[in-house]
Protein backbone atom coordinates (compact mmCIF):
# COMPACT_ATOMS: atom_id res chain seq x y z
CA UNK A 1 0.00 0.00 0.00
CA UNK A 2 1.13 3.61 -0.67
CA UNK A 3 0.43 6.46 1.71
CA UNK A 4 -1.10 9.77 0.64
CA UNK A 5 -2.11 12.81 2.37
CA UNK A 6 -5.38 14.54 2.30
CA UNK A 7 -7.17 17.03 3.45
CA UNK A 8 -10.31 16.96 5.39
CA UNK A 9 -12.78 19.17 6.70
CA UNK A 10 -13.98 18.79 10.27
CA UNK A 11 -17.52 17.85 10.14
CA UNK A 12 -16.42 15.06 7.60
CA UNK A 13 -13.65 14.03 10.14
CA UNK A 14 -15.91 14.12 12.67
CA UNK A 15 -17.97 11.88 10.69
CA UNK A 16 -15.43 9.25 10.16
CA UNK A 17 -14.10 8.97 13.92
CA UNK A 18 -17.96 8.27 14.42
CA UNK A 19 -17.71 5.83 11.97
CA UNK A 20 -14.99 4.18 13.17
CA UNK A 21 -15.92 4.04 16.74
CA UNK A 22 -19.11 2.16 16.12
CA UNK A 23 -17.45 -0.16 13.38
CA UNK A 24 -17.90 -3.63 14.50
CA UNK A 25 -14.98 -4.80 13.16
CA UNK A 26 -12.53 -2.03 14.62
CA UNK A 27 -11.61 -0.36 11.62
CA UNK A 28 -9.82 2.62 11.71
CA UNK A 29 -10.15 5.84 9.35
CA UNK A 30 -7.68 4.78 6.79
CA UNK A 31 -9.53 1.55 5.96
CA UNK A 32 -12.92 3.36 6.11
CA UNK A 33 -11.72 5.68 3.84
CA UNK A 34 -10.11 3.04 1.48
CA UNK A 35 -13.43 1.10 1.45
CA UNK A 36 -15.15 4.43 0.52
CA UNK A 37 -13.01 4.91 -2.57
CA UNK A 38 -13.10 1.97 -3.65
CA UNK A 39 -17.08 1.81 -3.94
CA UNK A 40 -17.39 5.76 -5.07
CA UNK A 41 -15.18 4.37 -7.56
CA UNK A 42 -16.74 1.28 -8.61
CA UNK A 43 -20.32 3.00 -8.80
CA UNK A 44 -18.65 6.11 -11.03
CA UNK A 45 -16.82 2.88 -13.56
CA UNK A 46 -20.65 1.31 -13.57
CA UNK A 47 -22.35 4.84 -14.25
CA UNK A 48 -19.71 5.38 -17.41
CA UNK A 49 -20.53 1.73 -18.75
CA UNK A 50 -24.27 2.40 -18.10
CA UNK A 51 -23.74 5.69 -19.82
CA UNK A 52 -21.68 4.47 -23.06
CA UNK A 53 -24.49 1.28 -23.13
CA UNK A 54 -26.80 3.72 -23.16
CA UNK A 55 -25.74 5.98 -25.85
CA UNK A 56 -25.42 2.93 -27.75
CA UNK A 57 -29.09 1.76 -27.33
CA UNK A 58 -30.23 5.13 -28.64
CA UNK A 59 -28.16 5.11 -31.32
CA UNK A 60 -29.42 1.38 -32.55
CA UNK A 61 -32.93 1.68 -31.30
CA UNK A 62 -34.76 1.38 -34.24
CA UNK A 63 -32.81 -1.73 -35.30
CA UNK A 64 -33.59 -2.82 -31.99
CA UNK A 65 -37.15 -2.49 -31.85
CA UNK A 66 -37.57 -3.91 -35.46
CA UNK A 67 -35.22 -7.18 -34.45
CA UNK A 68 -37.73 -7.28 -30.98
CA UNK A 69 -40.99 -6.88 -32.85
CA UNK A 70 -39.52 -9.84 -35.58
CA UNK A 71 -38.91 -11.90 -32.71
CA UNK A 72 -41.78 -11.75 -30.94
CA UNK A 73 -43.68 -11.95 -34.15
CA UNK A 74 -41.44 -15.26 -34.37
CA UNK A 75 -42.52 -16.37 -31.57
CA UNK A 76 -46.04 -15.69 -32.07
CA UNK A 77 -46.64 -18.35 -34.95
CA UNK A 78 -48.30 -21.87 -34.02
Amino acid sequence: MKNIAITIDEPTLKLLDELAAASARSRGRSALVRIAVREFAEREQRRRIESREDEIIRKHRRRLARQARALVAGQARP
